[in-house]
């Protein structure tokens, strides 16, 4: 167990841990897909995209949109279809419509009076605001890809969170979903970090790239990991 009143600072994921990305995601290839009369699971094709994603991010920055349209891109490329600007546009503009877990905005008010709150995101500016609007609370700090012109697992991303909020980094838990995008960087910054498993029991690693890491505590939801920091 944890000691969670040795944090004074939480810093968070935003797609995966608080933001239903997965769902956000498949809800937005479906129509695409559809149209173009191609066929493949929702599971199929986050997996697929996982790998595009990936490697946009690990090149030149680009913006978020750039990336989301470029994973896009290649599912449909894999399904044998071509889709149209206008498709592509819709499909990037559509993470700003992504749900949020309907346990995010209660949990993340109970911690919020208890710890300061943080973001690191990768995101664009304009899309995280809408994404933060479904959240219910401010953040104390918000840094997104945009800003740092880098994607996790990039270590710049945490480096300028570390900047910003001033503590020392054992004074930080960071929250996340994603061993490959979070957990790998953080523990190798020294970080002690909890994993919300928000796939639980489904097979695969969904829309995030396959990664070995050992979190320091794990939860099925942010709901029980806001009872653990409570009790």
């Amino acid at each position: 167990m944890l000691d969670y009143g040795r944090f004074d600072a939480l810093t968070f994921d935003c797609y995966g841990t608080l933001i239903d990305w997965e769902t956000g995601l498949s809800e937005a290839f479906r129509p695409v897909l559809a149209a173009h009369g191609a066929t493949a699971g929702d599971e199929d094709v986050l997996a697929r995209y996982a790998r595009y994603e990936a490697e946009a991010e690990a090149g030149p920055y680009r913006t978020y949109r750039d990336v989301v349209a470029t994973g896009l891109r290649g599912v449909a490329a894999e399904l044998g279809f071509e889709p149209g600007d206008a498709e592509v546009a819709a499909f990037s503009a559509a993470v700003a419509d992504w749900p949020a877990f309907p346990d995010s905005p209660p949990a993340l008010a109970r911690l919020e009076e208890r710890f300061k709150l943080g973001v690191i995101t990768n995101c664009d500016d304009d899309l995280f605001a809408a994404s933060n609007r479904k959240l219910g609370v401010e953040f104390d700090w918000v840094v997104t890809s945009q800003q740092v012109g880098a994607y996790k697992p990039d270590e710049r991303n945490f480096h300028a969170a570390f900047e910003r909020i001033g503590l020392p980094r054992e004074r930080i838990l960071h929250v996340a979903q994603s061993l490959y995008h979070d957990h790998v960087t953080a523990k190798r910054l020294g970080m002690t970090t909890v994993w919300i498993d928000r796939r639980g029991h489904r097979q695969g690693t969904g829309a995030t790239p396959l990664a070995a890491a050992t979190p320091d505590a794990t939860f099925s939801d942010l709901a029980s990991f806001a009872d653990a920091t409570a009790a």
